[in-house]
């Protein structure tokens, strides 16, 4: 594992928390010299993560519509920026460009960017780990919703164990590494 595309959300949401835990989770991957993919903006979550990662020497990668590059005020002094012409060449150029997916607070593009990535796993269109960084218990809620989808019937268990949870960024991180390890032994996941 060595590449980490982060998804998260372009406000910073209500309270501290959630920068501190893109601080926390930016300082987490310069101990394990892992690069950063994220959404290439400067605002919110995303700038406070890429902005932090920078600070640590983490090399970071942006990848961004043209359309957003005002919008999410773009962050130039990455790495590498990579400008794309739509949303879809976006999530394809990251997935492309990273080793395990990784979600944090966002809003409804967060979760489309996450549910793609798992859909895409479930479908057997990579074997790369994805996991949630749950912050306050942001993620409750929905973590409730697909465990009464494993109960009912419309989510095997099997696609709701390949997402990995935790509230702390090392012990997520951790866990991840553990899955890639896992994956590229050929111990992957039954896809139905």
């Amino acid at each position: 594992m060595k590449s980490v595309c982060v998804f998260c959300g372009s406000a910073s949401g209500k309270g501290a928390s959630h920068l501190l835990a893109a601080q926390s989770l930016a300082k987490e991957m310069a101990l394990r010299n892992l690069s950063l993919v994220y959404g290439g903006g400067n605002i919110g979550i995303m700038g406070e993560l890429a902005n932090t990662a920078l600070n640590y020497n983490v090399r970071v990668t942006g990848v961004i519509p043209g359309l957003l590059v005002d919008k999410e005020a773009a962050l130039h002094e990455v790495d590498e920026l990579i400008i794309v012409s739509t949303m879809h060449e976006r999530k394809a150029k990251m997935s492309e460009l990273s080793d395990v997916f990784l979600a944090m607070s966002g809003g409804i593009g967060t979760l489309e960017e996450l549910f793609e990535v798992w859909t895409w796993k479930q479908l057997g269109i990579h074997s790369k780990p994805i996991g949630l960084l749950n912050v306050d218990g942001y993620f409750d809620h929905l973590l409730k919703f697909l465990s009464d989808a494993v109960e009912k019937g419309f989510l095997g268990d099997h696609v709701f164990d390949m997402l990995a949870v935790s509230d702390s960024a090392g012990e997520l991180l951790d866990k991840l590494s553990e899955m890639a390890t896992h994956s590229e032994s050929g111990g992957d996941y039954e896809v139905t």
